[in-house]
């Protein structure tokens, strides 16, 4: 019997197995994946064939894609086809109406403005739930995921691929092993031009305006904000920001459903820990991609970037060397059918083999939804204190206390 989540307990997890659960692979461990461990297999829908689509969760050895949905039929084949799944719904709405004996956790990756509610909704019917970022849009959203996730009890996980690019991996453990000694001063960024232009052909579908269409960047942080609290775990306390506007082709704030008036945004936060880190997301600059720099007292550690800055290293002691980043991806962190390099930096084999041995060892998964909130809520904020022209504004905090 394939569990779910009314019958999914660690009793019949050990059972199953005749394993304990300190021998399982896991990311955050020094254990390696085993394939002569036996479980059940997690049942995986996903909603959302556009990026939905070129995910891997379905080469995990213990995952099942059991149902698929899009609102558009052609991304719904889509799905269909990479997947090998014939189960599918014109709606999430439906899929869970219909279908909801069939699977036990759904991958979310719809448009962002229907995250949470979406997020909520399938938590809402007993599913574990892997989202697309970010979390959410407003505070409020946050709040109401939270109150939901704790009183389920089930597992929420942000899909943030900065978490897992090889360098951020190299930089955590660095990190851990208290190599940077205090690490002072981060700057993390997010850039890709032409997002919510009037033009670009992601701010439009078949004629009509999409999502993307005069986004506010920083409601998109967390691509910047991963590389902060997926390196160090800290959480910004207070934030200002600085908007702009570049170019004749960005919708003007009366244009566009967020009243939004920038395509730039760039913000300084201060850390729980005292520091300092300068978080960017820019739609329209002549850079691109994901980047962070961490400086510290002893060590100091710069990711490569489009514009050819290499990775890099410089020490109290000596100067600057080159970072020697391992692909991870190609090791025994990843069970065998997913160690190849899977985009964005080789992060989605990471993310998914993430979430489903979360789901098998009944763990919170490393981008639990603390870590997810942690990497959306400054940039919330920080758009409030760009409207403001810059005021600084204090970031409400969600940890656990």
């Amino acid at each position: 019997m394939e569990p779910t989540p009314k019958n999914w307990n660690r009793r019949k997890f050990i059972g199953v197995s005749g394993a304990s659960l300190s021998t399982i692979w896991t990311l955050a461990g020094s254990t390696t994946w085993s394939s002569e461990i036996k479980r059940d297999n997690v049942r995986l829908a996903v909603a959302g064939g556009g990026f939905g689509a070129s995910h891997h969760w379905h080469e995990h050895p213990q995952c099942k894609i059991t149902a698929v949905t899009d609102l558009v039929d052609e991304r719904r084949q889509t799905l269909k086809r990479n997947y090998q799944c014939q189960n599918d719904f014109a709606s999430l709405e439906e899929m869970l109406d219909k279908a909801s004996d069939q699977f036990d956790a759904v991958a979310i990756f719809t448009d962002a403005p229907s995250h949470a509610k979406h997020a909520i909704m399938c938590m809402e019917h007993g599913k574990h739930v892997v989202s697309a970022c970010p979390v959410g849009l407003s505070i409020k959203e946050l709040e109401s995921l939270l109150e939901v996730k704790k009183r389920t009890g089930l597992t929420y996980m942000m899909h943030e691929s900065s978490y897992y690019r090889q360098p951020c991996i190299a930089a955590r453990e660095a990190y851990q092993r208290g190599e940077f000694g205090k690490l002072c001063f981060s700057e993390v960024e997010y850039f890709h031009s032409g997002i919510g232009s009037r033009h670009n052909s992601l701010s439009r579908w078949q004629g009509l305006e999409s999502w993307r269409f005069g986004f506010p960047p920083m409601l998109y942080p967390t691509h910047s904000l991963g590389l902060l609290v997926g390196v160090t775990g800290e959480r910004i306390v207070k934030v200002s920001c600085i908007g702009q506007r570049i170019g004749e082709d960005f919708p003007d704030a009366e244009e566009n459903r967020y009243k939004n008036p920038f395509n730039n945004e760039i913000a300084l936060g201060v850390t729980d820990q005292g520091n300092i880190c300068r978080f960017a997301v820019c739609w329209q600059i002549a850079a691109e991609g994901e980047r962070g720099q961490w400086l510290g007292e002893k060590m100091s550690l710069w990711m490569d970037n489009s514009a050819g800055q290499p990775l890099a290293k410089r020490t109290a002691a000596g100067g600057r060397e080159n970072w020697e980043v391992p692909n991870y991806w190609a090791t025994d962190r990843l069970p065998e059918p997913m160690r190849h390099d899977s985009g964005h930096g080789g992060s989605s084999a990471f993310l998914c083999a993430e979430f489903i041995n979360a789901l098998l060892e009944e763990r919170e998964p490393t981008v639990n939804i603390y870590e997810s909130i942690a990497m959306t809520a400054p940039g919330i904020i920080a758009h409030q204190s760009a409207l403001q022209e810059g005021k600084q504004l204090d970031v409400p905090q969600f940890d656990q206390r």
